[in-house]
């Protein structure tokens, strides 16, 4: 296989098809280079073609949350009492850098999913 970059969906899912042949490559051989190196093409193209948009830090909030089942008030003492609480997650107010920074250090959420306002 000739590598190249990738411009078309046709050679995108060519090279799919590729990677799934020699997916059991192992690392430092020829095959394991090239899976390597078709793995980073189609990660740009997926990139370019269909760019993720960023999330919005509440939204990062109600994810984590849900997938610890929390509720909001477990977010009182975080990021404030109940009413900041209610205005952050209603979108009336932004999160400020001490907020930020208690989100991360007490509900293990990273710093740049919650910088996106910043």
């Amino acid at each position: 296989m000739t590598i190249r970059v990738i411009k078309t969906d046709e050679e995108y899912e060519n090279t799919l098809a590729r990677i799934e042949q020699i997916m059991d490559a192992e690392p430092n051989t020829p095959e394991g280079d090239e899976l390597e190196l078709l793995s980073l093409l189609v990660e740009k193209y997926e990139q370019e073609k269909y760019p993720l948009p960023e999330a919005d830090p509440v939204d990062v909030i109600r994810y984590y949350m849900e997938q610890r089942g929390l509720k909001a008030k477990d977010l009182v003492g975080i990021i404030g009492d109940k009413s900041i609480v209610s205005k952050i997650m209603n979108r009336e107010r932004k999160l400020n850098i001490q907020m930020v920074r208690n989100l991360h250090q007490k509900a293990k959420i990273p710093y740049n999913l919650l910088m996106n306002e910043y």
